[in-house]
């Protein structure tokens, strides 16, 4: 018995990211939905179109006029959702996607007689994939320009105000999982923040390669109709025009390096978030933050005091989605067998779903930042009891007086003993054939005190 196939909302999508996620990335369909790649071509086909009828020396192409270059910059202006629903009904009869578009440009072009004249001229010399890399590229410009790079600024910035707001709440550190020399909360958040930002910038700066240069990278049935036009100069303008830089050196497709370089990028970024979201998870598990409750929600179907740290918990998770398509999108996409595979093809129409669980990631990370609240009780009891860890600046103090055994002294006092009083390590201090204002130092720092340069830096972030 034949499955009724439902109708596709929220609720039925297989993808979460087009149901149960949907209203959080919507945004990014814009770019690389279906639609977003047919409206692509549309305007890579155009603005071919465009620029050889402006070549002088290609005499049968005719120089269009004003008015035919507004109609054909209103049609990709305007392209809408039924346009591009008229171009998936002539795929259906051709089975061709791109060959699609330059039969419905035809069509779209049949009342302006002009234009009508150099219809026979859209697409001309092209592949499918002079067409395709242009508009991959214009997706992942866009979006990172328009969607996620103001994502990630203002995540960073969350996370800046965090830095400063705490700057100088000491927190004890834990170097594998045991006490260690004190930090402060903010210098936590300014690592991150310094972190993100590297890879932010290696986000927003890398170029993306494109080409237009036919069949298999070589210009061959350009140079049949015209052998005496420079082909690859009217190429190289093209694509620079586009705002891309032009790769002279192809098979029939862009060997995908830039793309693979970008979404690497990303997974970068998305790495770092990891971490994070796993050290606040603990901080808040230890009690060193809470989180501000929202009085409609439930934490727990059974556990009525609960405060999950569920946010943290999807990011990461939503993270991991995104990396395992990212890092096998920058793995494959540059491996194409002889002169081209179709391998690629179906992988790039992921390129929207590995950012996709990205953004929502991102939004998750906003959510629990903001929910933050530093605990500074509960970070003083941790301190309080970690007297063992100024074991490290009495040791450093004592070996700057030519004390020789200094390591080994505090290793003896300290090593594997956690709750050493203040009491005896002052003790010990007293008796150190140190300087008396020296003594006086050492006797003068408190785990809470001993932060080092930590307030100042994140300060300064």
């Amino acid at each position: 018995m034949a499955q009724k196939i439902m109708a596709l909302s929220p609720l039925t999508a297989l993808s979460p990211l087009d149901g149960r996620y949907r209203t959080k990335v919507a945004a990014l369909s814009d770019y690389f939905s279906e639609f977003g790649l047919i409206r692509y071509r549309v305007k890579v086909e155009i603005e071919w179109l465009k620029a050889i009828s402006a070549a002088p020396e290609l005499s049968e192409i005719a120089t269009l006029s004003e008015n035919s270059i507004d109609h054909l910059d209103q049609l990709a202006n305007d392209f809408s959702v039924n346009d591009a629903e008229s171009i998936k009904a002539i795929e259906s009869r051709i089975n061709h996607d791109v060959k699609a578009i330059e039969y419905w440009l035809r069509e779209q072009l049949a009342a302006d007689p002009e234009a009508t004249a150099i219809t026979h001229f859209v697409h001309f010399a092209c592949t499918s994939e002079d067409i395709n890399n242009l508009c991959h590229a214009m997706m992942l410009r866009d979006s990172r320009a328009q969607l996620i790079l103001p994502s990630i600024d203002k995540l960073i910035e969350n996370l800046r105000s965090l830095a400063h707001a705490y700057a100088d709440l000491p927190m004890l550190s834990r170097t594998h999982g045991q006490s260690a020399t004190p930090t402060t909360v903010g210098k936590e958040f300014a690592n991150f923040v310094y972190r993100l930002r590297r890879q932010r910038e290696r986000i927003a700066t890398l170029g993306l390669p494109a080409k237009i240069n036919g069949a298999v990278g070589n210009y061959n049935a350009h140079l049949a109709a015209y052998p005496d036009f420079d082909w690859e100069d009217l190429s190289r303008q093209f694509v620079g025009d586009l705002g891309f830089e032009h790769n002279a050196y192809t098979t029939q497709i862009e060997p995908h390096d830039g793309i693979a370089a970008l979404l690497d990028a990303y997974a970068g970024l998305n790495t770092v978030l990891i971490d994070m979201a796993r050290d606040i998870w603990a901080y808040i598990s230890v009690g060193y933050f809470k989180q501000r409750v929202n009085e409609t929600e439930v934490g727990s179907s059974t556990m009525p005091h609960k405060v999950n740290p569920i946010d943290f918990e999807n990011a990461e998770g939503n993270l991991g989605l995104s990396n395992a398509l990212l890092n096998h999108l920058s793995a494959k996409l540059p491996i194409s067998r002889w002169q081209r595979d179709l391998t690629d093809s179906t992988v790039l129409r992921n390129m929207g779903t590995a950012l996709g669980y990205a953004t929502l990631a991102y939004d998750s990370c906003m959510r629990g930042l903001g929910k933050l609240e530093a605990e500074p009780v509960r970070l003083a009891e941790d301190l309080d009891d970690a007297w063992e860890i100024l074991a490290e600046p009495v040791q450093t103090v004592m070996k700057r007086f030519g004390i020789d055994d200094a390591y080994e002294q505090l290793k003896a006092l300290t090593r594997g003993k956690s709750g050493i009083s203040r009491d005896a390590l002052h003790g010990f201090i007293r008796e150190l054939s140190i300087p008396d204002a020296e003594k006086n130092r050492l006797l003068s720092i408190t785990p809470a005190s001993y932060i080092g340069q930590a307030a100042a830096l994140a300060r300064r972030i």
